[in-house]
């Protein structure tokens, strides 16, 4: 069977024999995704070696290494095979390796070198999944450094392909899709319509209105079963399609039906693109999908039901036109607007995979498509070292261990504590259920519920308020988690509820929690925050709880979920994060220094004693800290220091080429008070000890002599004007708009007769803002314009103030007349 493709493969042979990278944008039906890896085998670069196809889904890896062992004969397993999760299907004969994102991300940490692999296919990369990113990355580096010969192909349907391909400096090339003209039109809802019943009426339209089969969109496994429950359609047949279904069920939907008959398939957007459902002539779709998002509660990224982009909106209509003419009803309202691409994960989710990835990988500096947020991969990193994946930057022999696993970090960690095999098993348990979705439909925040539900439900039981599917996937996703460990242990059938704390507070170390001793609701964490319980909780009462879900709210957090631990427990695992220490702190409601012993488990406080004699050397220490706290208002200063902190700041905007200057803002000097601002407390136990003279001596610290006389010459207190006199200059700095204010020079208008230009300042780059006071001191101008106001605005100003001010010169020219300070003399 012909593809749209074909035309453009030998062009696609052609580049890759030159180029070692391609981008390739193809749309749905085009066959890029069976018909580009075939056409790459006999090519010499390759010589011999594997090709490597990544998809984005398990359904999509799959059906594409099935189509293309059928196009050639044979079984999967031969010349094409595939590897996902838990599944393998290749040998040694295999050329063709389907993979998922998580497998091409161990290929390449295991061995860098790729021995025997010739080309990586990126495929649906505009999916911008978190893996696919990483493997990109990874690929160009071992590219740059190692394999020159590698070949790299970005495939898309939906992409800025031009973006990427001057990202990645290499050629793009474009091929037409297999559709047929599709209508667009927006299925309307009925008032206080439930997205299902929705969808149920636009099945029943389109059956009714169109032939073919219809494929429904819909976010998750959820939807698919609310949908197809209300589904009946006589003489019809109603699938499923998702990423959990058995292989033969899947396989099921790719096939027409043996007996003819139309059918109605409701799937998730695994169906967007690589899979090919024959038959469809309609497409309704809710819009809707469940993307990763990072959820603070739990600390994974969680499934989220999210808007669909504009761009994943027409890659589902264009399902309607695979075959012939085709329909697609969207159920949302015409006037919606959709995000013309979907955004990056990388942007939008937890970074602790991430961050492990690249220090396994040993070099964080790899070219990403969109760099990872600093502030999420610091904070990444922060969790790796709690968990003990990380020493400082460098991967530890447990991050490894944990990398091999491939999940999230937190659950590795946990899965790999517990040296007992009941716990082991346990642990297993655990791990499925924070994976998976609440198998209770109660709001407890009990963590030991959800596994006794799941203990039952083993010894055929279901709780009235448990789902018996969530449940069954649990169960199913802990016995792989139990093969995967090699762990011949039956699951537990009993356990206490204090056990599940203690295994689970090795996914949540910044997540123990010790009861607050004046508030039994309230509870200290690890991490130096505190939580509420709700008033009905199960955990009343626990001295120490393990928390797996939190609601994080700066004014007051609550434990959605948890377990008891035991504190023996805690300090058998954890030894060294318990310790005693003497404290010299800054105390907030005293206002003062106050000196205590404490024993804390990480910045848990246990016990805190009164300390009788503590260490001198650690006030500055507790007076820094106090400035901190409270801000730099809390120093002594004067007018003359704001002064000099004003022109300093001014001078490294006005001439940013004076590198020696500091920096004084608020947050650089907070930010740096260790360094000049506690050597000036050492030996004091009080913060209003230290006085003015000595804060401008720390203040002034970093500064030469000769920086110091710069900053007079350029940005002076006081300047001589034509009278004779010095009058002073005030310099201010807006921090709003992170700008100096121009500098201020009020003086009497007489005392500058005979000037002609405004005074400057900062080796003349800065005019000086005149404040133009009549003999009483009031204000009569503000200019920075000097000879503009001798030229048009003092003869109104002499007229008005001469009979005001007789004693006072008012020339008719103020070019020649004298300067003054002074009255006229009597008699004049």
């Amino acid at each position: 069977m012909p593809f749209p493709i074909d035309d453009l493969l030998p062009r696609i042979r052609e580049s890759l024999a030159t180029h070692p990278r391609l981008v390739l944008e193809a749309p749905p039906g085009a066959g890029k995704t069976t018909q580009v890896p075939p056409a790459l085998l006999d090519e010499p670069w390759l010589a011999g070696r594997r090709i490597v196809m990544l998809e984005p889904r398990r359904v999509a890896a799959r059906a594409a290494a099935n189509f293309m062992a059928r196009e050639r004969g044979e079984d999967v397993g031969h010349t094409v095979g595939y590897r996902i999760r838990f599944e393998n299907r290749v040998s040694a004969a295999t050329r063709i390796e389907v993979v998922t994102e998580g497998i091409l991300t161990r290929m390449l940490q295991d061995d860098p070198m790729l021995e025997g692999v010739g080309a990586l296919l990126f495929d649906e990369f505009h999916e911008r999944h978190l893996a696919a990113d990483l493997g990109l990355a990874l690929a160009l580096d071992v590219q740059a450094g190692l394999r020159e010969d590698l070949r790299i192909v970005v495939m898309s349907a939906t992409l800025d392909g031009e973006r990427l391909a001057a990202f990645l400096d290499a050629p793009r090339l474009s091929s037409a899709g297999r559709s047929f003209p599709v209508s667009v039109a927006h299925f309307p809802s009925r008032r206080d319509e439930a997205m299902e019943h929705q969808t149920r009426r636009a099945v029943e339209h389109a059956l009714a209105q169109h032939p073919g089969d219809v494929l429904v969109f819909l976010p998750g496994q959820r939807e698919i079963a609310r949908v197809q429950s209300l589904l009946e359609p006589p003489g019809v047949d109603v699938l499923t399609l998702h990423g959990e279904l058995p292989i033969e069920q899947q396989s099921r939907v790719l096939q027409p039906d043996p007996d003819g008959r139309r059918r109605v398939v409701l799937a998730t957007n695994v169906a967007e693109s690589s899979v090919t459902l024959p038959g469809v002539r309609v497409v309704v779709d809710s819009g809707l999908a469940r993307e990763p998002r990072y959820d603070p509660n739990s600390g994974f990224a969680r499934l989220d039901v999210v808007n669909i982009a504009q761009a994943s909106a027409d890659q589902r209509a264009g399902r309607a036109g695979r075959v012939a003419e085709g329909w697609t009803y969207r159920l949302w309202p015409e006037s919606q607007r959709l995000e013309p691409q979907r955004r990056a994960e990388i942007a939008q989710v937890e970074l602790a995979g991430l961050a492990l990835e690249l220090a396994a990988w040993g070099d964080a500096n790899l070219r990403f498509v969109d760099a990872p947020p600093s502030g999420a991969l610091a904070a990444a990193r922060e969790l790796l070292q709690r968990l003990g994946a990380l020493d400082g930057a460098s991967i530890t022999a447990m991050g490894r261990r944990m990398l091999a696993l491939g999940t999230h970090p937190r659950l590795a960690a946990m899965l790999l504590a517990p040296s007992d095999a009941n716990e082991q098993a346990l642990a297993c348990d655990l791990a499925a259920l924070l994976e998976a979705r609440d198998p209770l439909r109660s709001r407890s925040d009990s963590a030991a519920e959800r596994w006794q539900a799941l203990a039952a439900f083993r010894k055929g039981r279901v709780a009235p308020d448990a789902s018996r599917s969530a449940l069954a996937a649990v169960d199913q996703a802990a016995k792989q988690w139990r093969r995967r460990l090699r762990l011949d242990a039956a699951p537990p059938t009993d356990a206490p509820a204090h056990l599940l704390g203690d295994v689970l507070l090795h996914a949540f170390p910044d997540r123990i929690a010790r009861q607050h001793p004046t508030d039994p609701y309230r509870y200290q964490l690890s991490n130096g925050r505190s939580a509420k319980l709700f008033e009905d909780s199960t955990l009343y009462g626990e001295p120490w709880i393990t928390i797996s879900e939190l609601r994080d709210d700066p004014r007051d957090a609550r434990v959605l979920r948890g377990a008891p631990l035991d504190e023996q427990r805690l300090r058998r695992d954890f030894p060294r994060r318990f310790v005693t220490e003497d404290r010299v702190v800054w105390d907030t409601q005293l206002r003062g220094i106050a000196a205590v012993r404490e024993t804390r488990f990480d910045r848990i406080v246990i016990d805190s004693r009164p300390l009788a004699r503590p260490d001198p050397t650690r006030y500055a220490d507790a007076l820094v800290d106090a400035v901190r706290q409270l801000g730099l208002g809390a120093l002594p200063w004067t007018e003359t220091l704001q002064q000099w902190r004003a022109r300093v700041r001014g001078l490294r905007a006005w001439l940013p080429e004076l590198d020696a200057l500091p920096d004084l803002s608020e947050a650089a000097l907070l930010a740096t008070l260790d360094d000049w601002l506690k050597p000036a407390l050492t030996g004091k136990t009080r913060l209003d000890a230290l006085d003015e003279q000595q804060l401008g001596e720390a203040l002034k610290s970093t500064l030469d002599w000769s920086t110091r006389q710069k900053i007079d010459a350029l940005a002076p207190t006081r300047i001589l004007v034509p009278s004779g006199m010095e009058r002073r200059i005030e310099y201010a700095y807006d921090d709003e708009t992170d700008a100096p204010v121009p500098p201020v020079l009020a003086v009497k208008l007489q005392e500058l007769f005979g000037l002609a230009d405004t005074p400057r300042i900062a080796e003349g780059r800065v005019p000086v803002t005149l404040h133009l006071l009549s003999p009483g001191g009031k204000p009569l101008q503000i200019t920075q314009d000097l000879k503009g106001f001798w030229d048009r605005t003092y003869p109104e100003v002499k007229k008005e103030m001469k009979g005001r001010y007789p004693k006072h010169p008012w020339p008719d020219d103020p070019w020649n007349a004298t300067a003054t300070h002074r009255a006229k003399p009597r008699g004049t």
